[in-house]
C-alpha cells in the first residue's frame, strides 16, 4: 500500500480565504526595510540583505526571496530548496539554529528562538490554547499581527503605529502586478478584500471582506491577520476522511494492527497514550510495515515500522516506575505528539551554562512575583529594558542575557490578552493553590511543547536550535533527567525527573521518532 504525498491527495481547490491567506504569507512588502527603501509600494528599489541567503548550520543556500524583503515564508520554508544541493524539504521551518532578521542597529541579527514547524498547530481545538513558543498570543490572528509589526519584520518596539500604517498602505495601493500576485489572479488587494469583480476561486466569504478605502489602518491589518490565520489553520499533516493521521509508517502500523488512532470520546491524549501502550504490550504477533508498502520521496530512509521501532514506541509511551521509561508521552502524547502546554526541559539553562560555565544559571537574579510587579509599576519598566535581558539570545559578552520563555509573558501587564489562558495552562499540572508566585516560578524557562511529527523536516532541534540530530536530543534528555534528579536544573518540569533511559534505549527511540516522518508537501 503506497502512501501518497499530501499534494497528490488534494482533489479540490482551497477556499478563497486560504488562497489569499497564502498570498499574504508570501508577501514581501510588509517589512520596515521595504517601507524605508521606497515610497512606491509596487516597486522594489533594493533587497534586504537579511533574505539574500537561507541560513543553515553550514554553508548558506541561495535565498528564495533574494532582492526582496522579509516575509513569513523566509523562516517557514516548504519546497523552496527541494532541488538545492544541501537543501531539502521543510515542514514550514527553516535550516538555521536561529533565523536571520533585518539589521536595525540594536545588535539583534537573528530571531530569539529556532523557527518551529507551523504544521497542525491548530489541532488543539476546543481546549485552552495560546500561540507562539512562549504563549504570547491568544489567537493566531494576534500572532500574525504581532509578527508583521514586530522585530522579525524589522520594526522596533516604538514603531508599531508606523508599521500598521505601512501595511495598510501596501494593501490599499497594491496594483496586483507583482511576481507573487501573478500566481493569485493578478488582482489588487483592495479589489480582493472588497470582493467585487473577483473570480470565484479568489472571492472571499463575506466575513473576510473589507472595503479598505473606508476602513481604518487597524481594521485593514486585522483583516490581513485573519486571512493569514485561516491559511495557517489549514496547514496539516496528512489525514484521511475521518481526520486520522495517515502519512507516516507509524500511522500505517496502527492501522494494520487495528489499534486506535484517536482517543475515545472524553479520553485525554495522555490517557489514550497509556491505553495504547497496554494494547501494544498485549500484541503478540504485530504486523509490521515493510519496504513494499510505501516509499519516501523527501526523506532518505525506508518507509518501515519494524521491531526496533516498536521497541522505541513502547519506551516512548512508558511512564515513570518502569525500566526504559522515556516518559515522553507525558508531554508529547499521541496522536499529535504535543500537549500544547509549557515545560522547562533545561534547554535554556544548558545553552546559558555552555557559554558562562556550569552552575552559572543558578546565579541569575530572576525576580519573584512581588519584585516583578514592582519593576512593571516603576518607570524602569519592560519598555525601557528592565526585563528585556530575560528575552534575549545568550552571549559571552553579557551574563544578563537569557531566554526565560513563558516567564517573559506571564504576569506581564503589557501583554494582556493571553493571561487567563496562560494561568490555566500553567496551573493544570500543579496542585492547588495556584498562586502567582508558584506559577511565575513554573514559567521560568518554560516553552511550548512542539509536535514530534515529521522531525526530519524541521531540524535543528529545541527552541535554541542547539541539537543537530535526534540522537543528540535523546542524549540531552538523558542528561537533563540526571541533572534534575540531582537538583541542578532551575525550575525543571517534574516530567523530566521521571525519565529513565539507558544507552541501549537511544537507537530504538530514534528509530521510532523517524517513523513519524512523512512526505509533507
Amino acid at each position: 500500500m503506497l502512501i501518497p504525498s499530501l499534494a497528490l491527495c488534494q482533489e479540490e481547490a482551497d477556499p478563497a480565504e486560504i488562497t489569499i491567506g497564502e498570498r499574504l504569507f508570501l508577501e514581501t512588502r510588509f517589512s520596515e526595510f521595504f517601507a524605508r527603501s521606497t515610497p512606491d509600494v509596487n516597486q522594489f528599489r533594493a533587497g534586504d540583505p537579511a533574505v539574500d541567503t537561507t541560513h543553515t548550520r553550514g554553508t548558506p543556500l541561495p535565498g528564495p526571496f533574494a532582492g526582496q524583503a522579509m516575509n513569513c515564508r523566509s523562516c517557514h520554508l516548504v519546497d523552496e530548496h527541494v532541488e538545492t544541493p544541501g537543501g531539502g524539504m521543510r515542514a514550514y521551518a527553516d535550516f538555521a539554529r536561529r533565523s536571520p532578521i533585518p539589521e536595525r542597529g540594536d545588535g539583534n541579527t537573528v530571531t530569539l528562538r529556532n523557527s518551529p514547524t507551523l504544521v497542525s498547530i491548530f489541532r488543539n481545538v476546543g481546549r485552552s490554547q495560546v500561540f507562539h513558543v512562549d504563549g504570547e498570543f491568544s489567537s493566531m490572528t494576534d500572532l500574525v499581527i504581532g509578527t508583521f509589526t514586530g522585530r522579525n519584520f524589522g520594526w522596533l518596539k516604538d514603531e508599531k503605529k508606523e508599521a500598521v500604517a505601512h501595511i495598510a498602505k501596501v494593501i490599499r495601493q497594491d496594483d496586483g502586478k507583482g511576481t507573487i500576485a501573478a500566481d493569485f489572479g493578478s488582482l489588487p488587494y483592495a479589489q480582493v478584500l472588497k470582493g467585487e469583480h473577483v473570480p470565484a476561486e479568489f472571492r472571499l466569504p463575506k466575513r473576510y471582506r473589507l472595503d479598505v478605502e473606508k476602513a481604518t489602518d487597524e481594521q485593514v491589518l486585522h483583516a490581513v491577520g485573519k486571512l493569514v490565520a485561516a491559511y495557517v489553520n489549514n496547514i496539516s499533516f496528512s489525514q484521511d476522511e475521518e481526520g486520522l493521521f495517515n502519512g507516516s509508517p507509524y500511522d500505517l502500523f496502527l492501522k494494520k494492527n487495528n489499534l486506535p488512532r484517536l482517543p475515545a470520546r472524553g479520553e485525554s491524549d495522555v490517557a489514550y497514550s497509556a491505553r495504547l501502550l497496554t494494547l501494544l504490550e498485549k500484541l503478540k504477533t504485530p504486523l509490521f510495515v515493510d519496504r513494499k508498502e510505501g516509499k519516501f520521496e523527501f526523506h532518505d530512509q525506508p518507509f518501515v515500522f519494524g521491531g526496533v521501532e516498536l521497541e522505541g514506541l513502547k519506551t516512548f509511551l512508558r511512564s515513570a516506575g518502569n525500566s526504559s521509561a522515556g516518559n515522553c508521552a507525558s508531554c508529547h502524547p499521541a496522536p499529535a505528539f504535543t500537549d500544547f502546554k509549557f515545560h522547562n526541559t533545561g534547554a535554556s539553562q544548558e545553552e546559558y551554562e555552555a557559554i558562562h560555565g556550569k552552575g552559572s544559571f543558578r546565579s541569575l537574579p530572576i525576580p519573584g512575583a512581588k519584585a516583578r510587579r514592582a519593576l512593571h509599576s516603576s518607570k524602569d519598566s519592560v519598555t525601557t529594558g528592565a526585563l528585556s535581558s530575560y528575552a534575549a539570545v545568550p552571549v559571552k559578552s553579557d551574563q544578563k542575557k537569557i531566554d526565560l520563555g513563558v516567564w517573559n509573558v506571564f504576569m506581564n501587564p503589557e501583554i494582556k490578552r493571553p493571561q487567563r489562558e496562560l494561568k490555566k495552562l500553567l496551573c493544570s499540572s500543579l496542585k492547588a493553590p495556584c498562586s502567582s508566585a508558584r506559577l511565575l516560578r513554573k514559567a521560568i524557562a518554560a516553552f511550548k511543547t512542539p509536535t514530534l511529527r515529521d522531525l526530519g523536516h524541521s531540524g535543528p532541534y529545541l527552541h535554541t536550535g542547539g541539537k543537530d540530530s535526534l540522537k543528540d536530543v535523546i542524549e540531552f534528555y538523558r542528561e537533563m533527567s540526571k541533572e534534575t534528579k540531582a537538583g541542578k536544573v532551575v525550575a525543571a518540569s517534574p516530567e523530566i525527573r521521571k525519565i529513565s533511559l539507558s544507552k541501549s534505549d537511544v537507537v530504538p527511540l530514534v528509530s521510532f521518532l523517524r517513523s513519524l516522518n512523512e512526505d509533507y508537501s
